[in-house]
């Protein structure tokens, strides 16, 4: 039998590889979402046609837009928020506000039909990811810290949306 030899340093790296697996093996996207049916839906080639590279990866791989980057953050016009992907209107500039956090925010969508909830572990943790329900597309995510009279804060990256004025 091999003589081993169990230093602090190995049953330290041991406790920490067994206690992180549950939260490694969380992380990535939502299978269930993946693979649900939208009433509009097209080939990945095809979405990769219709979409800019940067409304690609947050669309349809899920990515997260940089802070401040979209002029539809500044947007104060009235007017609806559209789905970049399929047009579904999203979101109208009533329930828009300032939350100060980067990505254009509201209180509500425009109707109880217009998006979809899953539960994304992307960071380790459980989060409200919203996306349209006409095409699955990925917007942002959900928080519970937002003006009345919901208390939520749809945060939304502005390169996932089309703004029509009023």
């Amino acid at each position: 039998m091999a003589d081993t030899k169990i230093t602090r340093r190995s049953a330290l790296a041991w406790l920490g590889a067994g206690a992180s697996l549950p939260v490694i093996s969380a992380c990535g996207g939502s299978e269930a979402q993946a693979r649900q049916n939208f009433p509009v839906s097209y080939s990945e080639a095809e979405w990769r046609r219709r979409l800019t590279r940067m409304q690609f990866r947050v669309l349809r791989e899920e990515a997260t837009e940089r802070p401040y980057s979209s002029p539809l953050n500044d947007e104060t016009r009235r007017g609806t928020y559209h789905c970049q992907g399929c047009g579904n209107r999203l979101f109208s500039s009533a329930h828009k506000f300032d939350s100060d956090t980067g990505w254009p925010s509201f209180w509500q969508p425009i109707d109880s039909g217009a998006v979809g909830y899953s539960t994304d572990y992307n960071l380790g943790y459980p989060r409200t990811e919203e996306h349209c329900a006409d095409c699955g597309g990925h917007l942002g995510h959900r928080f519970n810290d937002g003006p009345r009279p919901t208390g939520h804060r749809h945060c939304i990256n502005g390169v996932a949306m089309e703004f029509r004025p009023a």
